[in-house]
């Protein structure tokens, strides 16, 4: 009996999920002010799910599903471009909240499944994760605006890495009261995500709070520190992952601070992006090496220009937060368009590396 689909599938979905991520920078430089070609100006408000949905969710599903190998876990990549297919079709929002939140459940099903495998408390963080992000999905059912959604695509992000991270930081048998702040910090950012659908600016101050303990537990107790010293790629990670989570802390301050305009504006850009750009792009620039040779069987080996696309990243981003701050748009405009040609060195430099190994 076959239990798992051919692995020229799972490059489908890779290409499927970086044509999501081309389309999604595509329509956020538009955003900023650049006249890019689009089918049509509606797309301009796909850019979030295309990221959220199209690209992360789908590599991440796609990555689980890998780990156990049957059929079925593969779903979470199909429904989760199938929900973004349904946006670019012109389907009903419904349509898409529900392929959305399918996915979402599924993948809540996958770690409740690793979980009964092998009792260790980072899947029940990776269960939460999924299922933070199944609920955001059913609030979209309620026509909710978008902006209401933001918070849980962030929790879904932020809580999965949070649960991989501390998978690794086990392995330096942490103290007791380490992991009690760990979940006391969970606890915080959930809260604040679970008050938000009925006290938003709360909710999202809350959120905030419990963004920035996250970000202090894993900036105290992270395996980076000390593979930082180590030459060629842990040190690439660590350095990555270091830089990822100080951007975690601002994006914290930044939903506190800014509550009252979370939905439009610079101060909405600069809460966002220190978020999905600072501190999730770099999580993605730090683990492409060791993941998407997992998922596809190719060797991706460590190269120094991978700094150039790392380094970019942080630069552009801090343009982008001083214009946001500073209600400059041109600071705003060419951070942005950094920051897409940071994410188009990621893609060529892996394929280059890709292509090197063989």
């Amino acid at each position: 009996m076959i239990t798992s689909p051919p692995r020229a599938l799972r490059f489908l979905f890779i290409a499927l999920a970086g044509l999501s991520l081309l389309l999604g920078v595509s329509i956020g430089i538009v955003r900023l002010g650049v006249a890019l070609p689009l089918p049509s100006a509606a797309m301009l408000s796909l850019h979030g799910p295309l990221m959220a949905i199209g690209f992360l969710l789908t590599l991440i599903g796609l990555e689980r599903a890998v780990v156990l190998d049957r059929w079925w876990f593969y779903g979470v990549p199909l429904l989760s471009l199938l929900s973004v297919l349904s946006l670019l079709i012109d389907l009903p929002s419904a349509v898409t909240a529900l392929l959305a939140a399918g996915a979402a459940l599924l993948l809540t099903w996958l770690f409740v499944e690793l979980f009964t495998r092998q009792h260790e408390e980072h899947f029940i963080v990776m269960a939460l994760s999924a299922a933070v992000l199944a609920f955001g999905h059913l609030i979209w059912l309620t026509e909710a605006t978008l902006y209401r959604i933001v918070p849980w695509w962030a929790g879904f992000l932020i809580l999965m890495i949070a649960g991989e991270r501390l998978e690794l930081a086990r392995l330096r048998r942490p103290k007791p009261l380490v992991l009690v702040l760990f979940r006391l910090v969970i606890i915080i950012f959930i809260a604040g995500l679970a008050i938000s659908p009925w006290e938003f600016r709360l909710g999202v101050r809350i959120a905030g709070a419990g963004i920035i303990a996250i970000a202090l537990w894993l900036l105290r107790y992270d395996l980076a520190w000390q593979s930082v010293k180590q030459p060629g790629l842990p040190r690439f990670m660590a350095a990555s992952l270091i830089a990822g989570y100080f951007w975690l802390a601002i994006g914290g301050v930044f939903w506190i601070w800014f509550a009252r305009f979370f939905g439009a504006g610079p101060l909405y850009d600069a809460m966002l992006h220190t978020i999905f750009l600072g501190f999730v792009f770099s999580m993605i620039f730090a683990h492409a090496p060791i993941i998407l040779p997992s998922i596809t069987g190719l060797a991706l080996p460590f190269h120094k220009l991978f700094y150039l696309h790392a380094g970019l990243l942080h630069f552009s981003l801090a343009m982008r937060i001083a214009g946001d701050l500073a209600l400059l748009p041109s600071g705003q405009r060419w951070g942005g368009i950094l920051g897409a040609l940071a994410i188009l060195l990621f893609l060529l430099n892996t394929i280059r590396a890709v292509v090197t190994a063989r």
